[in-house]
């Protein structure tokens, strides 16, 4: 293992960079790969046309006819660019994107061949699939899965394939993906958001739910990362002393992109411009090595596919670059984790932003409406928000380097605190003309302050906003936004419907006004969601105690937090808005409280598998070295030689001890497994691996590091942290 470690230490000092040329414009290239509206008049009659641009803008179903129609366009397209597959692209409960490829080729009765792709091909496929995560939902000899095409996602070649996105059931109906409860969830909110924004504007009649995602990752060379299993195995370091230099001088922040990097993105932004991934915004984030990726804001389910995309694309032009993208969200220990920050808004179908103030305060009143709406709904689903950041790569990041802490919490600024507390003081009700007044000048007059100059993202708030979006801080690197943002929608459509029953009932039952009914519902609101606002430290001490006080939750692990999942709260708020029923609640839960269990038995594994037969053996190795280096001193000096040999002796003893601590803590730890794996329960199960199997993790790693210290760096196997960070 230190031969591969030298030798790829060189093969990185030796590497002819790759160079990019762009030679056209990026607006140019945008969509190029993308059948998208440009395509569709090229290559669609005019009546599919506009079956599939009315089924892609207002979900209105296609007719089966104009189908043939367009997967006969859609082919010929498709083959123009290079396609010689098709593929239903989706994205199944692994985290990752699923797709099996036919060829457009078919055969004929007269012995010939041609190119074939029909309608029934198009909408529906039945993949099997069968060993895709289920949750039970699937037996295995009732193994049906089918996709069904979404066409308000655009089809799109990726390399030799036509992908057209789809979402994945179950024979018996179930999602069994994450685009299903997504679209679900964006319907629900449409709805109710609409109702609610007609208060304000009878004229709407669509509300859109926008995404903005910000996707950080760490670059390791390849060759590098190869020598490394725990990094090849788990995505993560498992062992590895921090080197002299770190994060510590923020020198790399928003430093000078290196050349080899730059290349890359460079590389990486052609390609999600040909496949319409809207990128903007590439810098070096804090940590070394690590970097952050973001495009311009989407309607939410094209902007959770082109994330999905986006990794897919990371992975392959990684590979031309000779370098390894780390999505996990803390594979170095000491430095910065990875995040994958939502920033979630709505608008109208007219374009307008409802969480941006406006200037009459009756756009101020709608923006306070859904502002506050907002907050509740947080408030009232704390516990689910924080279940749906849940998992065993995310629980090492949350709370440590400027990642927010497993205590969730809403930060708005000062200036609209103010604005609320002041709100909440108004004690008759209503709002006469001078409040009315009053409330435009409040906002109207602090907002652009605001924006200008006190928005600064809390880096320790889970849930921060941030002008004219909400963002969801917490959500970590490997994630899909489509599970955090089907949370999002399902707490604001429900909040949004119990807040129009309120007013609607006030104005029956009260005979008030609109406006004075809306003002009476929102001050409640206000008081009532108060709690969950704080605008401080979130690691600090003192918030831990106060957010307890408060009756937030507190949930530092994964086992703990997943049970918020199939509460019977949120059983009920999924079911009540046909997002999902109670098999598919369950199904999700069980996967993820399974895929917790395995993450931390397979690390448990590489873990032990490194200390035992890399580890310990070079440190035998070093400490015969010392102990050749004794019996020479001895023949030299004679009886005096103890004083010559006093540190070698040390460092011999040091490396005895620092053995047999590993290997009784490995010892332990398997045993330990071995007692996890007999339990059946996929909860009980999780939970002994966390408290009864993880703990060893530290431990181990705190002595093999003390190894690495020790041991000659000329014999030690694995590639250090200053030579995985730091290599450009």
């Amino acid at each position: 293992m230190a031969i591969l470690r030298f030798n790829a230490l060189k093969e990185t000092l030796h590497r002819t960079p790759v160079k990019i040329q762009e030679d056209e414009r990026r607006s140019d290239m945008f969509g190029r790969n993308v059948f998208n509206q440009k395509a569709m008049r090229q290559y669609l009659t005019k009546d599919a046309y506009e079956s599939l641009k009315n089924a892609t803008e207002n979900g209105q179903k296609i007719d089966r006819l104009l189908a043939e129609n367009i997967s006969a366009g859609m082919k010929e397209w498709a083959i123009s660019k290079g396609a010689t597959h098709y593929t239903h692209w989706f994205q199944p409960l692994t985290g990752s994107t699923a797709e099996k490829h036919d060829a457009f080729f078919e055969t004929t009765e007269d012995g010939g061949a041609m190119e074939k792709f029909s309608g029934s091909q198009l909408v529906q496929q039945e993949p099997d699939a069968s060993s895709l995560p289920n949750g039970g939902i699937r037996n295995t000899f009732e193994a049906r899965g089918y996709t069904a095409w979404d066409p308000s996602s655009p089809a799109f070649v990726w390399g030799p394939t036509l992908c057209i996105p789809t979402i994945f059931v179950s024979y018996t109906g179930e999602a069994l993906d994450y685009k299903t409860p997504l679209l679900r969830s964006v319907s629900a909110l449409d709805k109710a958001a609409t109702d609610v924004v007609r208060y304000f504007d009878k004229k709407v009649s669509k509300v859109i739910t926008t995404l903005g995602w910000e996707q950080e990752y760490f670059l390791v060379d390849s060759a590098l990362a190869s020598t490394r299993p725990d990094l090849m195995m788990s995505g993560r370091t498992l062992l590895g002393h921090s080197p002299a230099k770190g994060q510590q001088l923020d020198d790399h922040y928003f430093g000078s992109i290196p050349s080899r990097v730059l290349n890359y993105m460079r590389d990486l932004e052609r390609e999600c411009m040909l496949l319409g991934i809207p990128v903007k915004t590439r810098h070096n984030e804090v940590a070394p090595n690590q970097f952050e990726l973001a495009p311009i804001f989407e309607e939410v389910n094209l902007a959770v596919d082109h994330n999905s995309l986006l990794m897919d694309v990371m992975d392959k032009v990684a590979e031309r670059h000779y370098f390894k993208v780390l999505f996990h969200e803390k594979p170095f220990q000491g430095v910065n984790g990875s995040g994958k920050h939502n920033n979630w808004s709505l608008a109208t179908d007219s374009g307008s932003n409802l969480l941006s103030p406006g200037k009459t305060p009756m756009k101020n009143m709608r923006f306070l409406t859904f502002f506050i709406n907002t907050i509740k709904a947080f408030y009232e689903n704390e516990e689910l928000i924080r279940a749906t950041i849940a998992s065993a790569s995310n629980d090492h990041r949350l709370g440590a380097n400027e990642a927010p802490p497993a205590v969730m919490s809403v930060f708005i600024g000062s200036q609209l605190t103010k604005v609320l507390d002041e709100l909440e003081k108004v004690t008759n009700g209503k709002l006469s003309p001078e409040e009315k007044t009053e409330l435009k000048l409040n906002v109207v007059g602090k907002i652009p302050e605001i924006l200008l100059d006190n928005t600064d993202r809390n880096r320790t708030s889970p849930f921060a906003f941030t002008g004219n979006k909400f963002e969801l801080r917490a959500v970590g690197s490997t994630a899909n936004c489509a599970d955090p943002m089907t949370v999002l929608n399902a707490i604001v459509a429900k909040q949004l419907i119990e807040f129009k029953v309120e007013v609607d009932g006030l104005i029956s039952d009260k005979k008030m006004k609109k406006d004075d009914a809306i003002f009476n519902v929102l001050r409640e609101y206000i008081k009532s969601s108060k709690k969950i606002r704080f605008e401080g430290d979130g690691y600090g001490d003192a918030w831990q105690k106060e957010a307890e006080k408060r009756g937030l939750s507190n949930y530092r692990t994964t086992p703990e937090a997943l049970k918020a999942k199939i509460s019977k709260k949120a059983i009920d708020l999924f079911g009540g808005l046909n997002i999902m029923n109670e098999i598919e609640v369950k199904a999700r839960y069980e996967i993820e409280i399974e895929d917790y269990s395995k993450h931390i038995q397979i690390e448990g594994r590489v873990l032990g598998d490194i200390a035992r037969n890399h580890i310990i053996p070079t440190a035998i190795k070093y400490q015969n070295i010392l102990i050749e280096n004794v019996k020479g001193l001895k023949e030299i000096y004679g009886s005096n030689f103890k004083g010559q040999a006093k540190q070698q002796m040390n460092i011999i003893e040091a490396i005895s001890e620092h053995i047999e601590k590993i290997n009784e803590e490995v010892d332990q730890m398997i045993n330990a497994r071995k007692q996890a794996n007999l339990i059946e329960d996929p909860t009980e199960k999780a939970f002994a691996y966390c408290d009864n199997v993880k703990p060893y993790f530290d431990d181990i790693r705190y002595h093999c590091d003390k190894l690495e210290l020790m041991v000659d760096d000329e014999i030690w196997p694995l590639t250090k942290y200053r030579e995985l960070l730091f290599t450009k």
